[in-house]
């Protein structure tokens, strides 16, 4: 889904204030249909830490990365640490552990696939059932990629990213906005919350977020270079939350992009797609580089002639981030 132009930008003249102001009141449905659907649910405790990494707003903030990075901390400090997703873009219903030799981005999603790069994952759309085979498998620790506004399953540490550039958006719950609940009631329910900064040199504007006063932590991240560019004119292209993210990225470390393509969030690349990529390619004299997580989504038989450039979510405050890990864990030895 490609967000709506008046969903993150003020000045969208009259008939984007029009659309959005006609939305409102199915907005409100959505909001009263999610406030009832908590109101209505006991969420079950596992015999295991749950951590959720989660976000307020539709698209991509960051949650992946920082999923992957707690994953590494805690393996790092010998705990058995999983992920729970729920699929999204895969057909698998679950619960099933990932295989990296045998599925596909159709078959479990694209973000799954990126994430067991690092531990475990199991696709399961009953987040407790992923839990529970998860348990079988000896976890210790689950983290949650995506899962804030799911009630199933009992969170010991709730994280909320947020994107220090999009914020909560024009500040609408969907369809009017971008906000999956209101901005109160998801970070009542948190117990950290974590900033996306465009690099480490950006400060972060708490106030104009409302995350000035919060009682709970607000540690600050950002996405940095896992290896250096691919050398050479580049093509760059992404189908991602914010494909301006990736590329400005690629420009911070001087990648020399003399062309970009957007595509809507969870693409499916066709042969049609890759063929005009290609010849676009061909007419700049460039190559083709994008994320890792668009390149899982492209045919293996495809990929010839494509560079996946990786990055990682580094933390201002690591000791911190790991304080949270110890938390869940510590939560959950005290329910045995």
């Amino acid at each position: 889904m490609k967000p709506p132009h008046f969903w993150y930008h003020e000045t969208v003249g009259i008939p984007g204030r029009l659309a959005a102001a006609a939305l409102r009141p199915l907005a409100a449905i959505y909001g009263l249909l999610s406030a009832r659907r908590w109101r209505n649910s006991k969420p079950a405790r596992v015999d295991a830490a749950v951590i959720c990494v989660g976000n307020l707003t539709l698209g991509g903030t960051g949650k992946t990365p920082v999923t992957m990075r707690l994953l590494e901390m805690a393996s790092r400090n010998g705990t058995n640490a999983q992920a729970l997703s729920r699929g999204y873009g895969g057909n698998v219903k679950g619960p099933l552990c990932v295989d990296l030799a045998r599925h596909t981005a159709k078959d479990v999603g694209d973000e799954p696939l990126m994430i067991a790069k690092a531990a475990p994952v199991w696709i399961c759309r009953d987040r407790v059932a992923g839990a529970e085979a998860a348990i079988l498998h000896r976890a210790e620790l689950m983290i949650m990629d995506d899962g804030h506004q799911n009630p199933q399953l009992h969170k010991d540490v709730s994280i909320v990213v947020v994107d220090g550039e999009a914020g909560w958006g024009n500040g609408r719950v969907f369809p009017a906005g971008p906000l999956r609940e209101p901005v109160a009631t998801g970070l009542a329910r948190a117990d950290a919350v974590i900033l996306v900064l465009a690099g480490p040199e950006n400060s972060p504007d708490y106030r104009s977020l409302g995350l000035d006063e919060l009682e709970i932590p607000v540690l600050t991240a950002w996405l940095e270079p896992a290896a250096p560019p691919p050398p050479g004119r580049l093509l760059a292209f992404a189908g991602i939350g914010r494909p301006e993210k990736f590329f400005k990225s690629l420009a911070a470390a001087d990648a020399d992009v003399v062309s970009t393509r957007s595509y809507p969030d969870h693409h499916d690349y066709s042969r049609a797609d890759l063929r005009q990529l290609r010849t676009l390619a061909e007419q700049e004299d460039a190559r083709l580089v994008t994320t890792e997580k668009d390149f899982v989504r492209i045919p293996a038989a495809e990929r010839d002639g494509i560079s996946a450039w990786p990055v990682r979510m580094a933390f201002t405050e690591p000791a911190r981030i790991a304080a949270l890990v110890q938390q869940a864990l510590d939560a959950a030895a005290a329910r045995r």
